[in-house]
């Protein structure tokens, strides 16, 4: 076996593709497809870098992720087209599309049924454009936290053995991961050090061609619908943008002791102020923009951090890279 350090990004993104696809789309698209869509699906994320020529011809990048995104909603045109045909015979969920598909059978419901291939595939494309760049770097980050503070590793290792038992083949259930009391307390901490959303705010204002204004946050906006105080000297005025900073929160010493630290023990204290703070912890947003992933992404992370930490030894090879940030920017025009 190769022992060479090697890049973990495409490694971990390919692999995070992969299961997001079947839990979205189940074995309605073949092991080809997922790696055609792997191959391609980088092309739509360096679309939204900074410095992008703006017209889609052919070549750029741009033209490039318009080109990759068709493969893969035709992929999941298909996707969907094979769910309806197998839940109609009676099949048996066993995906996102599946339990879509099955819910809008049943006797009592009430909402729409008449979505069409293309409708669901762009839902199901809009939640995998939502998860893989965002679950992809609290994988890495999960796998560098561990990696750098081996006390730690060390202690998820014996969870590990204590509720596996050594059957790390088997598919863990979701009573162990209930069980997996401090692995959370790691994914819930690696989260909070790093979270996996770094989000940039860039106004372009167009003249002859564009000019780019960079403002950088990691934030995200609200229009506030009516007047409230958030302070004893201040109310905001209903119809402002409000735009709080999550960093911020998430690094708040009044909430979080020696905020930089990486340390799982905070979350284990039932009474310490960061399990007490749930407000502060807005990883996932908050009030009823919450992310809806959630649950999904929060255990994917912990199953492959699980996984590796049970069958693998794995080691950081520091470089000048390693703790550089590189952001998806979000575009208002």
């Amino acid at each position: 076996m190769d022992s060479a350090a090697k890049p973990i990004m495409m490694t971990t993104r390919h692999m995070n593709m992969e299961t997001s696809l079947r839990v979205f789309c189940g074995y309605h698209i073949p092991d080809s497809a997922i790696d055609e869509i792997n191959a391609k699906y980088w092309f739509i994320t360096q679309s939204l870098e900074l410095v992008n020529f703006p017209i889609p011809l052919p070549g750029t990048k741009v033209y490039k992720a318009i080109q990759a995104r068709k493969l893969v909603m035709r992929w999941l045109e298909l996707a969907a087209k094979k769910s309806k045909i197998a839940m109609g015979e009676g099949g048996r969920p066993e995906c996102m599309l599946d339990e879509w598909v099955s819910i809008m059978s049943e006797p009592g419901y009430k909402g729409r049924k008449d979505f069409s291939d293309y409708e669901m595939a762009q839902v199901i494309f809009s939640f995998l454009f939502a998860s893989q760049d965002a679950m992809s770097s609290g994988l890495i980050y999960g796998f560098q936290h561990l990696a750098d503070n081996p006390e730690v590793l060390a202690k998820v290792k014996t969870e590990q053995e204590r509720i596996r038992m050594g059957n790390y083949e088997d598919l863990i259930t979701l009573d162990q991961m209930d069980d997996m009391v401090y692995l959370q307390a790691v994914v819930k901490e690696s989260m909070r050090v790093k979270p996996p959303v770094t989000m940039v705010h860039i106004l372009i204002v167009k003249r002859s061609l564009f000019v780019v204004i960079l403002i950088p946050f990691r934030q995200v906006p609200y229009k506030c619908k009516k007047a409230f105080p958030i302070s004893e000297n201040y109310t905001v005025p209903a119809g402002s943008m409000v735009i709080p900073s999550f960093y911020n929160s998430l690094h708040d010493p009044q909430v979080y002791a020696d905020p930089d630290a990486f340390n799982p023990e905070r979350w284990m204290d039932q009474k310490g102020s960061a399990t007490l703070s749930p407000k502060n912890y807005l990883v996932f947003g908050s009030g009823p923009h919450k992310c809806i992933g959630l649950e999904y992404a929060q255990m994917n992370i912990a199953l492959v951090l699980a996984t590796a930490v049970s069958m693998m030894n794995f080691e950081h090879e520091i470089t000048p890279l390693s703790n550089q940030v590189e952001c998806v920017m979000c575009f208002s025009l």
